[in-house]
């Protein structure tokens, strides 16, 4: 999903599955703290329970008093991953070979677990077929 601007979001994958509980905080937590805030002051003067409930899970979830919540590290990890040149040429040239060097690296990760994955599968095949072959041998000598 995508904002109007074309930035991609970062909410949950698949809202079909999710629940009214995640989607709304999805939805608060795209529009940040003071979005937190509002829902709050507005639980305590609609049902009071309400906003003390969310009183405790901002607390609990640590989005009332942390410096840097989710929708800081969104809006800052969308920035640092957009192409967008800073006017510094050194910077922007360094910020690129260190993108192409860690999407290298990416790559050649996961190649790597995907070898590594088809070797346990291998291995984990051969122990079930010579379990197998063992199981008709004994039975076949029974």
């Amino acid at each position: 999903m995508t904002t109007m601007t074309g930035t991609p979001t970062f909410s949950s994958r698949n809202r079909s599955r999710d629940g009214w509980f995640v989607r709304t905080e999805n939805w608060l937590d795209e529009r940040g703290k003071p979005a937190w805030i509002a829902a709050m002051v507005l639980g305590f003067i609609f049902f009071w329970p309400v906003g003390l409930a969310l009183l405790g899970y901002m607390i609990w979830s640590k989005r009332m008093f942390s410096s840097s919540s989710r929708s800081c590290s969104r809006k800052m990890h969308r920035s640092m991953t957009m192409g967008r040149p800073t006017g510094n040429t050194a910077f922007d040239a360094y910020k690129a070979d260190t993108l192409k060097r860690l999407e290298e690296e990416q790559d050649s990760f996961e190649t790597f677990l995907e070898r590594l994955r088809a070797a346990k599968d291998k291995s984990e095949f051969d122990a079930f077929m010579d379990e197998r072959a063992t199981r008709k041998d004994d039975t076949a000598e029974a």
